[in-house]
């Protein structure tokens, strides 16, 4: 009768060994992809971790579901901070303060300044996080233009060049100049105010969009797929 026990016990304690390696990979690629970008070797974040290389693959057989499971946090603060902009009073007040909080999240963080502005495939969790705060981001254009603030051929897709940009700026004056994209994006709120109302060039159609993000993902190494097949 011990022996059925004490196999149990083991299990356990086998899982709960396997629970903690996972958390420490996990913990440990926050932050190497914050402070350095999402081509880090994948040894290196084991060795930070504690642990070996092979038990990051059994955790994460691919680099793709390791960034999927560590921006699961920050895909949630995403979808936060635009359905927090829908309760300000003031819609343009919301608008800037979302598009402000974004940038700021790319500024301090090189990973997710990247994987913001990719087509990734993901975990079901953050697949979930990425479309709330993108349904967020569409509700917060939309209040700003019915409002009469935002300029109205404002879309969409206009939030992932201004985050594309954004992520150049941030990449490029990290360490010489660190604010320089608080004036990149003040400079671009400005231009979205509905007086600034002169005819633009077309903007990316949505397709054209989601490839740019697919293809600037490949540049880091990761595999991608369309919105549509994750």
């Amino acid at each position: 009768m011990g022996t059925p026990l004490n196999t149990h016990t083991a299990d356990r304690a086998l899982r709960a060994d396997a629970q903690r390696n996972r958390q420490r990979v996990v913990e440990a690629a926050r932050a190497v992809f914050s402070e350095r970008g999402l081509e880090v070797p994948l040894e290196e974040i084991a060795d930070r971790a504690g642990v070996g290389i092979a038990t990051l693959y059994r955790r994460f057989p691919t680099r793709e579901e390791l960034v999927a499971a560590v921006f699961e946090v920050k895909f949630l603060e995403y979808a936060t901070t635009a359905e927090e902009a829908l309760r300000s009073p003031d819609p343009w007040t919301g608008f800037c303060t979302y598009v402000e909080r974004i940038c700021a999240m790319q500024a301090a963080d090189r990973g997710f300044a990247d994987v913001i502005t990719m087509v990734l495939p993901t975990s079901e969790t953050a697949k979930q996080l990425w479309e709330r705060g993108y349904q967020g981001t569409v509700e917060v254009i939309r209040r700003a233009q019915e409002a009469g603030v935002l300029r109205a051929d404002f879309v969409p897709e206009d939030i992932v060049l201004i985050l594309m940009a954004n992520a150049g700026v941030v990449q490029v004056t990290r360490d010489a100049a660190p604010h320089a994209w608080r004036r990149l994006t003040a400079y671009v709120l400005e231009a979205c105010r509905a007086d600034n109302s002169g005819p633009l060039p077309a903007a990316p159609t949505p397709a054209q969009t989601e490839q740019a993000m697919i293809d600037y993902a490949a540049t880091k190494g990761l595999h991608s797929a369309s919105r549509a097949e994750d």
